[in-house]
């Protein structure tokens, strides 16, 4: 927010030093009190030497056919200049860079010194210059005057021999602050009048209201309707016989200080008291508008905002964007663009001016949707002061009817504007001095809410402060105690010891288990990875484990690709494998552990819940020169290795894969869901081959686990028992079962007859074909047994062995081999 100190002083009584100094010491004061900033100083820089002069007689060079020579008064002297304007004239006042003067180059930014030339054999005592030479940026030079040089206007009140930089307004001190954005009431003049007031200890005068006619609006040129939940008040007055013609020169210097275009009287009035008030404003032609109804609804199918010839129409999104209409005409964006069908131009003779107070929120989301980013809605997504709307209006109209020369319309045509209570937040001397840890006293207390112009009662150490209109980010106690601290200064404030015994922190039994999660998986070879938490409904529920809920979306998104929040971390993993892929990275191993979010309901916040997930992508081992080129490529049984591995090292007992269909983004028959018993802890297996391929992926082979879960039934501690000194006995198992029967399955018949000794079983064959029954198959397995505490002998290991076999016959049917 640019803001011309010498404008704002306007309205600070006693009112500021503008020296040099003085406006570097308040811009410090400013970032130790209340924001940061980005520059302070003039638009001229140090350029000197510029004056206004009158043209008295402009003559054709005798040896160039676009440069002219002319004979300019300066107050005192007659002075040739050779310039190639194209709009010199003479009686024309304009702007003389005198020999000796200084000004900027545009392109180096450099000060430059003018000095006399000869042009093709005429001598040019100075150059006649454009505003964009002399300090002023071309996105803000008036239009009449975006080519050639500045030419006063007869009612600007200025004289050949005055100061042209003063007379511009381009000396006068210009702080350009960097807002945060909760301070919406430093969006305007009065807002930083109030802020500077505070820090300096001064008061706030406020401009005069307006008093103008607020008939009913049956007797408006104009009337309007609309949905509060759209704009919480909304209204427009009439201007009938305007005579357009160009702003006086204070007003354009004050817009274009602040970075603002001039452009004709009625804009230029309707810019100026947004940025005196910020109070956002619109204002159409009358004449070009389709009626003489407003509504204030919502975009409908179809619907477009006209753009300036040569440019496409933006087409409005039916039900989310907020217009303004007239009928079937759409007049605005409300509160972001308008229709240029309508804008008003020199031409225009009847102007309707609107002003409202749109819904922030559709507001931000419309000017990010079409990425149309005005003044006015700037001010209206951060929260305007609702409180002054109507005389706003009142008091824009008057100025507009005074400078374009135009009669107001009696009657004000307004809907909303319900009455409003003003907030009051109670805080306590005790408490102020208790956060601050400070002494203040009451007095004191009481003389900075008084600088901060905050209404209050006291008593007895207790206030209740009412919260003006302007000051929408102060809602709680600890606001106030924020303003009492920063205005009584913070380096002011005592510093102190804590007080209190220090006690040593630990983690919780769970938060053990999550960081041993973390190492685990590392450990086992996986990276880290940090997924963002906001994505799309469609990756949102794509790899859920076995809930099937409803998305949980935001009310407000940022980006249409972070509209909902994650119901599983494995879409983030296949994004980052997918990254990865396109950067030529072949052999992937990532890990992400994090929360996602199950909905329950609307009116309930989501349950969250930790989860931890990994892929698998490429190959095991990389290539060396003692190896060679060698194809270890990953697979199901590696990640499912590493689940079991972790799963053991966790705390989780023996678990159990069961293969599943249910997971569509899933390969059918490489995936399996794994148990605990009859608690579900998550699955494992191959992603799907057609989704790979559409997103052009290699195999992928990943898990998903509900760490909850595994936390819950995970041992704690973890049992360790030393290695046996006794010696191995093993024992190969062959059998034949139907094809239909799962390892699973002989693995838990396995389990549930696993007898003393037995230590541990490894699959090893599986075979079908030559010697093997149709409709079977043969499996074969090794049985380690050893006692902890002696030697086995084989009597003890046969009987294990063979009541083993005997439930593997009676239970599957199994025929030993």
């Amino acid at each position: 927010m640019k803001t011309n100190l010498k404008w704002l002083n306007e309205y600070l009584k006693p009112g500021l030093d503008l020296s040099e100094q003085a406006v570097l010491d308040l811009a410090q004061q400013i970032e130790l009190t209340s924001v940061e900033l980005e520059s302070a100083g003039t638009a001229a820089a140090k350029q000197t030497g510029l004056v206004v002069v009158r043209v008295d007689s402009v003559k054709p060079h005798p040896d160039s056919d676009h440069m002219v020579i002319t004979q300019v008064f300066d107050g005192q002297n007659q002075i040739q200049v050779v310039t190639g304007a194209p709009n010199v004239a003479e009686g024309q006042l304009v702007v003389l860079a005198k020999v000796g003067s200084q000004i900027v180059d545009r392109q180096t930014g450099e000060l430059v010194t003018i000095k006399e030339a000869n042009l093709r054999g005429e001598v040019s005592y100075g150059m006649l210059v454009a505003l964009q030479e002399i300090g002023l940026a071309d996105s803000v030079a008036p239009q009449d005057f975006e080519v050639g040089i500045h030419v006063f206007a007869e009612n600007d009140n200025v004289q050949p021999g005055d100061d042209a930089l003063a007379v511009l307004g381009l000396s006068d001190p210009v702080i350009d602050t960097d807002l945060t954005p909760n301070r919406a009431d430093l969006l305007s003049m009065l807002g930083m009048a109030y802020e500077i007031a505070a820090m300096t200890d001064q008061t706030v005068n406020l401009p005069a209201p307006a008093v103008l006619s607020d008939q009913a609006n049956s007797n408006a040129q104009v009337t309007v309707t609309g949905d509060a939940e759209l704009a919480t008040g909304y209204a427009v007055r009439v201007l009938n016989q305007v005579k357009e013609q160009r702003s006086p020169l204070w007003l354009q210097s004050r817009l274009w200080d602040a970075g603002f275009k001039p452009v004709n009287t009625i804009v230029d009035v309707a810019n100026y008291w947004l940025l005196l008030t910020g109070q956002p404003l619109h204002v159409y032609d009358l004449d070009q508008v389709e009626g003489t109804h407003l509504e204030v609804r919502l975009a409908r199918e179809g619907e477009v905002l006209p753009q300036e010839a040569g440019e496409e129409a933006i087409a409005l999104r039916p039900g989310q964007d907020i217009v303004v209409a007239a009928g079937q005409q759409i007049l605005s964006l409300a509160g972001i663009a308008v229709n240029p069908a309508v804008a008003v131009t020199a031409a225009t003779k009847r102007v309707i001016v609107e002003t409202g107070q749109f819904n922030p929120s559709l507001i931000r989301q419309s000017a990010r949707r079409h990425n149309l980013r005005s003044e006015s809605s700037f001010r209206l997504e951060r929260g305007i002061n609702l409180d002054q709307t109507l005389e706003v209006i009142d008091q824009v109209t008057a100025q507009m009817a005074i400078l374009a020369d135009a009669k107001i319309v009696p009657g004000l045509s307004k809907f909303g504007f319900d009455y409003r209570a003003p907030e009051d937040i109670q805080i306590t001397q005790k408490r102020i001095n208790q956060i601050l840890g400070t002494d203040l006293s009451v007095a004191t207390i009481s003389a900075l809410f008084k600088r901060l112009a905050l209404p209050f009662t006291e008593t007895n150490g207790a206030y209740s402060v009412t919260i003006p209109g302007r000051r929408t980010d102060l809602t709680i106690p600890a606001d106030l105690i924020e303003e009492i601290g920063r205005l009584y200064g913070y380096d002011n404030l005592p510093t102190a010891m804590i007080d209190g015994q220090s006690t040593p922190g630990d983690l919780t039994p769970r938060q053990k288990k999550i960081r041993a999660s973390r190492e685990i998986m590392e450990s086992l070879g996986f990276n880290q990875a940090i997924s963002y938490a906001l994505t799309t409904p469609e990756k949102a529920t794509r790899f859920n484990l076995a809930d099937d809920r409803a998305v949980v979306a935001l009310d407000y998104p940022m980006s249409s690709d972070r509209t909902t929040i994650r119901q599983n971390l494995l879409a983030g993993l296949l994004d980052d494998v997918a990254y990865n892929v396109a950067r030529s990275v072949k052999d992937i191993a990532l890990y992400e552990q994090g929360r996602v979010f199950l909905s329950q309901g609307d009116d309930v916040q989501p349950e969250e819940r930790e989860h931890l997930a990994g892929v698998l992508v490429g190959n095991l081992a990389e290539s060396t020169w003692q190896a060679g080129e060698k194809d270890e490529a990953v697979d199901f049984y590696d990640i499912k290795g590493r689940v079991e591995s972790y799963l053991a090292a966790i705390g989780i007992g023996t678990v159990r894969f069961e293969t599943s269909q249910k997971h569509a983004a899933m390969h059918p028959g490489q995936t399996a869901d794994i148990y605990l018993g009859d608690v579900y802890l998550g699955y494992v297996g191959q992603i799907h081959p057609q989704l790979l391929a559409d997103a052009k992926l290699p195999a992928v082979f990943a898990f998903e686990l509900d760490l909850e879960n595994v936390i819950a039934h995970s041992q704690n501690p973890v049992a360790y028992q030393p290695v046996s000194k006794y010696p191995q006995i093993s024992r190969d198992l062959a059998l034949l079962v139907d094809e239909n029967v799962s390892q699973q399955a002989v693995l838990d018949v396995i389990q549930a007859n696993w007898g003393q000794f037995l230590q541990h079983v490894t699959f090893f064959d599986l075979y079908t074909g030559e010697g093997v029954p149709a409709g079977k198959k043969s499996l074969a397995y090794q049985l380690v047994y050893q006692d902890p505490m002696d030697t086995l002998v084989e009597t003890v290991v046969t009987a294990d062995f063979e009541q083993m076999t005997q439930a593997l016959e009676t239970k599957l049917g199994a025929e030993i081999r």
